[in-house]
């Protein structure tokens, strides 16, 4: 039995875990909120690569994952875990350009959604799938004459996020093998060669202004290193079923920090959406076995 199926965790343990798990989704969404405030500077591709880039290097720094041998099929599901990452996040940040921040992480959250609904196979996941796809049909289109913000390029490049995210707690399960820490570290460095050309290349010497670099630390360590230190700290003391379910609370966290830090009001059709999608998700997270888990990005 792995320690985050153990069910003799003591309360206060328990409680505090979940007040941990919390804290790292509000830091993720603190994150991406500053991260929008790149923008007008270096751009979308700009500020995922400086994210990914830094997250590397504090990653990399602190779990010196070079120690130990890989064998090929190590090498393999580590570039294709990191792959992932790398496109999931360019993708995420490039519909935060015309997308709300919990318009964005609602529509992503389709890809865990999907795996989750996939691996429960339970008939009553035809009813969430139905839910969530009613979320996202109240996302992409016009409900009773008013048009939503999120445009169907941005909203598009929410989904491809969505599906990378999907590809990424696949392929993470395997790249984990070599243990937690170092796959995340390897990870994050080759997610950093994959975006860090589309920020140079959009960017170009923008990109390494001094000026830009406490903005872009405080991205980094809000979206990747802290979120992660206060993920593994939770997973070792809930069930995995508790840490699934508290995983549907992400675009809700995303929506409020989207309105305190940039002003972005939804309109009640995208709140309905939302609830749709953050409901599908609860319901077949609730429906897996304990052993399933679908970790954050």
């Amino acid at each position: 039995m792995r320690p985050q199926d153990a069910p003799s965790a003591a309360p206060l343990s328990v409680l505090l875990a979940v007040g941990v798990l919390v804290a790292g989704m509000v830091s993720i969404q603190t994150g991406a909120a500053l991260a929008k405030q790149l923008f007008p500077v270096v751009g979308a591709q700009g500020a995922v690569a400086l994210r990914v880039a830094i997250a590397a290097m504090v990653l990399l720094a602190l779990q010196r994952p070079w120690r130990g041998p890989l064998d090929r099929r190590h090498i393999r599901a580590v570039l294709l875990y990191g792959a992932a990452l790398g496109a999931m996040n360019l993708l995420f940040y490039m519909s935060l350009k015309t997308v709300p921040l919990g318009v964005a992480v609602a529509i992503e959250f389709t890809g865990p959604l999907t795996v989750a609904v996939i691996a429960s196979r339970r008939a009553l996941d035809l009813a969430w799938v139905a839910l969530a796809a009613a979320g996202l049909v109240l996302l992409a289109a016009p409900l009773g004459g008013a048009a939503i913000a999120a445009d169907p390029l941005g909203a598009l490049f929410a989904l491809g996020a969505g599906i990378f995210w999907g590809l990424y707690i696949v392929l993470g399960k395997r790249a984990g093998e070599i243990g937690v820490g170092r796959a995340a570290a390897l990870g994050m460095a080759v997610a950093a060669l994959v975006a860090t050309p589309f920020g140079i290349a959009h960017a170009g010497a923008a990109l390494f202004a001094p000026a830009l670099l406490p903005l872009a630390v405080a991205v980094a360590l809000l979206s990747s290193a802290i979120p992660y230190s206060l993920e593994m700290f939770a997973l070792v003391r809930l069930p995995s079923r508790t840490f699934g379910v508290l995983m549907s609370l992400e675009p809700v966290i995303a929506t409020l920090s989207g309105l305190l830090m940039l002003g972005e009001r939804l309109s009640p059709v995208q709140t309905a959406a939302i609830g749709c999608i953050v409901v599908a998700s609860f319901g077949s997270v609730t429906a897996l076995r304990a052993r399933e888990v679908v970790p954050l990005p």
